[in-house]
């Protein structure tokens, strides 16, 4: 595995993935469901007052780490298995072990288990488009990696 491919790829989609799961995010806030509630805690860590940009830079930073396991996973799995499947199961898993134990334990803060459905379904949905996205735009340079390192 060639480690500048996967970097620009982890880069690439995982922007590309982190846009894509905004729309969703701002609409589903906007319906006054809580998404996004962890980007303001975690950039206080290291910001006495982060403003939207940073935020925004972290909330990128944060998208291309978090892609780079989904593209280590997708160059090791058979070619029957669909990026866009995994990447959904993907999606699901982050939201469980990172936005569902890890940050509330690490603040604090209830679980949304503890606080129930309407705190689990909206960040479901935005991780679930985070992941698949990324099983989308992957696939060519999935494919082409798949190609090397058989050989």
């Amino acid at each position: 595995m060639r480690l500048m491919p996967l970097l620009k790829e982890s880069i690439r989609s995982g922007t590309i993935a982190s846009l894509a799961m905004m729309p969703v995010g701002f609409l589903l806030q906007q319906l006054g469901l809580r998404v996004g509630h962890y980007g303001p805690k975690f950039a206080a860590l290291f910001f006495n007052e982060p403003t939207l940009v940073i935020q925004f830079v972290q909330h990128l930073l944060l998208g291309w780490i978090s892609t780079l396991p989904l593209l280590l996973i997708l160059l090791r799995l058979p070619r029957n298995i669909s990026p866009l499947a995994m990447g959904a199961m993907y999606g699901l898993a982050y939201y469980v072990v990172v936005n569902s134990l890890a940050l509330p334990l690490f603040f604090g803060d209830a679980t949304p288990w503890q606080l129930g459905f309407s705190f689990i379904y909206p960040s479901v949905l935005v991780h679930l488009v985070f992941g698949i996205s990324i099983g989308y735009t992957a696939r060519k340079y999935v494919a082409r990696e798949a190609l090397n390192i058989s050989h």
